[in-house]
């Protein structure tokens, strides 16, 4: 418990700090390949998040930005409940339904038909 909040204080001090000196760690799969990653535009999403601008946040990320209130009940739920067995409790064919979602989606959104799927400026 201890070390999640210390991860989620550093991650809200990297939030505040790369917002205000607009320095934000680039995507290591983007700046290697050129490609999109299922998780490129989830820094500027929860920068949007923390501003209560879901339109933006959504249209950074769509897949992150559902896929949060999932992982956010599913962790509160872990922690509540302080079952060691979190990912026991989810099947594992859900599992392998996911990353196929996910693995998708970065496919997609690196297919010019299929560009508003990428992290946008706006």
């Amino acid at each position: 418990m201890k070390k999640n909040l210390i991860i989620l204080f550093l991650l809200i001090i990297y939030l505040l700090i790369s917002s205000s000196i607009h320095f934000y760690i680039p995507c290591p799969i983007k700046t290697i390949t050129g490609f999109y990653c299922p998780g490129c535009g989830l820094t500027r999403m929860l920068l949007s998040l923390l501003k209560l601008d879901f339109y933006k946040a959504f249209r950074y990320n769509p897949l992150l930005f559902i896929s949060l209130p999932i992982g956010i009940y599913l962790y509160i739920d872990f922690l509540i409940k302080k079952d060691k067995s979190l990912y026991k409790k989810i099947p594992e064919k859900v599992w392998y339904i996911v990353i196929v979602i996910f693995i998708i989606y970065g496919i997609l959104r690196n297919i010019p038909a299929f560009d508003f799927l990428a992290p946008t400026t706006i």
